[in-house]
C-alpha cells in the first residue's frame, strides 16, 4: 500500500512540475524545482507511512523537507550565489575554449583543455590558463562558502608510473596558483586520475589534447 501511494503520488508531482516548469524558469530552476517535488511528496509519504499514531502532520513535514533536500540535488546546494558564479566564470572564459557548465548533482564545473592548461609531460601553468585562474580566483574570494575540487588528467602517453603523479601535479599546480592569489588553502581538494578517464581517443594527437586537461569543481554544501 505505502509503496503504491508513493507511486502514485510521484507520478502527480512530475505531472504538475511539468505544468509550471515551462513558465519563466531556468532550466536549472526546472530541474531543481522537479527534483524537490518529487523529493518531497515521497518524503511526505514516508514520513506518514512510519510516524505510527505519533504525529503525523510533524511526520510529514519532517519527510517533506528532508525528501525536497534530496530531490533537489543530491547533497549540494544550487543558489543564487553558485548561479552568480556560473555566469561570471562564463564571462571570463568566452571565447578561450573553457567549458563551465552545472553537474547533475549542483556542482559547478570548469572542463579546462590542454591548448589552455598543460603541454604535454608538463605540469606548469600555461600564461592563457593564468588569466582564466586570476578571474577564477577573484570570483572565489566573493564567493567564500564554496568548497573546490582540482581533478587533473592525463593523456595516454607514457606509463601510469609518469601519468598518476603528473595528473596529480598538474591539480596541484592549480590550487597553487589559486591560494597565492587569496583563496584560503582548506577549501581545496585535489585528485589525479592519470590516463584512466579519457573524454577522447587517445590513438590520435586531438584525442590526446582533450584528455590532457584539469576539471575544477565549485560546491555549496546543502545546509
Amino acid at each position: 500500500m505505502i509503496k503504491k501511494s508513493i507511486l502514485s503520488l510521484t507520478c502527480i508531482a512530475i505531472a504538475a512540475s511539468g505544468l509550471y516548469g515551462c513558465a519563466g524558469m531556468s532550466e536549472t530552476q526546472r530541474d531543481t524545482g522537479t527534483g524537490a517535488a518529487i523529493g518531497a511528496v515521497t518524503g511526505a509519504v514516508l514520513g506518514r507511512a512510519t510516524s505510527g499514531k505519533g504525529n503525523r502532520g510533524e511526520a510529514t513535514a519532517i519527510g517533506a523537507a528532508a525528501g525536497a533536500a534530496i530531490g533537489a540535488g543530491g547533497g549540494y546546494l544550487w543558489s543564487q550565489r553558485m548561479q552568480a558564479q556560473k555566469a561570471e566564470m562564463e564571462r571570463a572564459t568566452q571565447g578561450t575554449g573553457v567549458s563551465v557548465s552545472q553537474t547533475t548533482d549542483n556542482q559547478l564545473k570548469l572542463d579546462i583543455p590542454s591548448d589552455v592548461s598543460f603541454d604535454t609531460g608538463r605540469y606548469d601553468i600555461k600564461p592563457n590558463m593564468r588569466a582564466v585562474l586570476d578571474r577564477f580566483a577573484s570570483s572565489l574570494t566573493q564567493h567564500t562558502v564554496t568548497t573546490v575540487r582540482i581533478v587533473g588528467h592525463t593523456d595516454s602517453t607514457g606509463s601510469d608510473a609518469v601519468n598518476n603523479p603528473l595528473s596529480v601535479n598538474r591539480a596541484a599546480a592549480v590550487r597553487d596558483y589559486l591560494v597565492d592569489r587569496g583563496v584560503a588553502s582548506n577549501r581545496f581538494s585535489i585528485d589525479g586520475r592519470g590516463s584512466r578517464e579519457p573524454v577522447a581517443d587517445n590513438t590520435t594527437a586531438a584525442g590526446r589534447a582533450m584528455n590532457r586537461r584539469v576539471e575544477i569543481f565549485v560546491a555549496e554544501a546543502a545546509r
